[in-house]
């Protein structure tokens, strides 16, 4: 029997057997594919992905579903069950030599954005990410230059990957019902990246600062990084708000104002 959702883990388990085929349906899993799965909880995905794939490995934190969710999968097919943080855990090791792991997660609304930032640091080895998340940082992921919903995320995540927002799934799916409706979104890694700035780290903390105040423009925004020279050399108007600006404007402020490290390449923190 597995224990009541806890609040302080963000959970929020799905049960809809119509949402749960539409998620298998849009990762269409293949026997020898190395799936992960993020926050199985009660296994409504983790089962029916065990059955397609024969073989599934889950990082889990709450140690009290681990015995319940073995027992719930048992004969499925080899499920291993990693019980840690998925803030903390390293997906690549997974992969195997030269492979690539599918994830697919339920993530905590409370921690979505950096468990993002997280999959982002491990992309080399990330074939595709399927994961549910509360509509509005989907919303804001897909999002084109322009828009109102165009921020930090949108840019940072369009950097790396290409982004699909491919269904809404109502709060009465869940249980218990989150007070918010979610999405399924769809994350294919670029490989290689058409857009890759030349330093990471410095990208990810210009693209932060420019969106800290959304209200000001650019030449406020990024006054102590980017000199006007610099806007010229670009075309890019200062008087703009961050907004206004595509993705690959963001690479370019980036690389015409960096210093370029070899130690923060890989990175993609802030």
């Amino acid at each position: 029997m597995f224990p009541k959702p806890r609040k302080r883990f963000g959970q929020n388990f799905l049960h809809d057997p119509t949402i749960i085929d539409q998620i298998l349906t849009a990762i269409s899993p293949h026997t020898g594919e190395r799936l992960v799965e993020i926050g199985p909880g009660r296994g409504a995905i983790t089962q029916p992905l065990l059955r397609r794939a024969g073989h599934l490995d889950v990082v889990e934190l709450d140690r009290d579903l681990i015995e319940p969710l073995g027992r719930a999968c048992q004969g499925l097919g080899h499920l291993t069950i990693h019980q840690a943080d998925a803030l903390a855990f390293e997906l690549c090791p997974l992969a195997g030599t030269n492979g690539k792991v599918r994830i697919v997660g339920n993530l905590p609304y409370n921690i979505s954005t950096p468990l993002l930032f997280r999959f982002l640091e491990q992309k080399a080895c990330i074939q595709d990410l399927h994961l549910m998340l509360q509509k509005e940082v989907v919303d804001r992921i897909v999002a084109p230059p322009g828009s109102r919903t165009y921020g930090r995320l949108s840019v940072m995540v369009q950097t790396w990957c290409q982004a699909e927002a491919l269904f809404d799934i109502p709060s009465q799916a869940f249980f218990p019902a989150p007070k918010v409706n979610s999405a399924f979104l769809r994350l294919l890694p670029l490989d290689p990246a058409p857009l890759t700035p030349r330093n990471p780290r410095h990208h990810a903390h210009l693209v932060a600062l420019a969106f800290s105040q959304r209200r000001k423009t650019l030449r406020n925004s990024l006054k102590d990084l980017v000199r006007s020279a610099d806007f010229a050399r670009l075309n890019i108007d200062p008087g703009q708000r961050a907004e206004a600006l595509p993705v690959s404007a963001f690479v370019g402020l980036a690389d015409v104002t960096c210093n370029t490290s070899s130690d923060d390449h890989e990175s993609v923190k802030n």
